[in-house]
């Protein structure tokens, strides 16, 4: 019995560092969720919800094209679906708070504080990257979607979220919903499918056969990326004018010209490819 007491007596206590670095280990224990996993996550939600789609569907993810009229070169697309009726161009975001926006504005923000670029007008870009290697013109051929998680909330135009709209603004949790949806409405206003599983195979074949898969042009696109948002931050007391449809710059004289016929363009500026008349 006193045996036992002095054993329990000779346990050596924790020292006072031993104890802070045991009750750090613990805590650091919990893993915490950096932004990228919240982006892989959130990639996995959208890939979920595209599984859900008919099997005659075909979708590619997080693909790199060439796009000549990007200032990187390149487009980075995170998804695209091809159905026999479109096809659903994919531009997945991860932002909190609320999402202030027009689709006529080339930025927008969140929080009404932190500016961003509307996305739509990214999309544009993706989508004349993928008919310049599909090598077809027609707007009608595709839906521009852009998906938040359902941290954000939208203050932003109705029609954006009307399923008649070739421009979408939807949740990640129903991306397979208003895909499935817009399918239908097309099917009632084209009555036969427009691609065959061949041409649809086609595209299919034909993005995958341009996706860039080299790491040193993949890390060349986001050096370039980088590069273009440090000139833009140097840039920033500067007055830079951009297209009112697809948020490209344009320059001064074109920005007196748009001015000058303030009547035609309603007091906006358009690149030379948007100044359309306006009514």
């Amino acid at each position: 019995m006193l045996s036992k007491i002095l054993k329990g007596f000779s346990k050596k206590k924790p020292s006072k560092e031993e104890s802070i670095t045991s009750t750090t280990k613990h805590k650091d224990s919990k893993a915490k969720v950096t932004p990228a996993r919240i982006g892989e996550i959130g990639e996995y939600k959208i890939n979920i919800q595209l599984d859900q789609l008919s099997k005659n569907c075909r979708y590619l993810q997080d693909i790199l094209i060439p796009n000549r009229y990007s200032k990187s070169g390149f487009s980075q697309i995170d998804h695209i679906v091809i159905t026999p009726y479109t096809l659903f161009v994919i531009e997945t975001k991860n932002y909190t708070g609320t999402i202030y926006g027009d689709r006529n504005r080339a930025k927008w923000c969140v929080n009404g504080k932190f500016p961003m670029m509307n996305p739509f007008n990214q999309n544009y870009g993706h989508i004349q990257a993928i008919k310049a290697v599909l090598e077809t013109t027609e707007d009608a051929q595709y839906v521009s979607m852009v998906s938040f998680n359902r941290r954000c909330t939208f203050k932003m135009n109705e029609e954006l979220r009307k399923i008649q709209s070739n421009d979408l603004i939807v949740y990640d949790t129903e991306l397979s919903e208003f895909i499935n949806r817009k399918i239908s409405v097309l099917k009632l206003l084209y009555q036969k499918p427009i691609y065959s599983n061949d041409e649809m195979q086609d595209m299919y074949n034909k993005l995958m056969s341009m996706n860039i898969t080299d790491s040193k042009i993949k890390d060349l696109h986001v050096e370039r990326l980088k590069n273009m948002d440090s000139e833009k931050a140097v840039r920033s007391e500067e007055t830079v004018s951009t297209c009112f449809t697809c948020g490209k710059e344009v320059s001064e004289k074109v920005k007196s010209y748009c001015f000058s016929n303030n009547k035609r363009f309603n007091g906006n500026i358009y690149c030379y490819e948007h100044q359309e008349p306006r009514q």
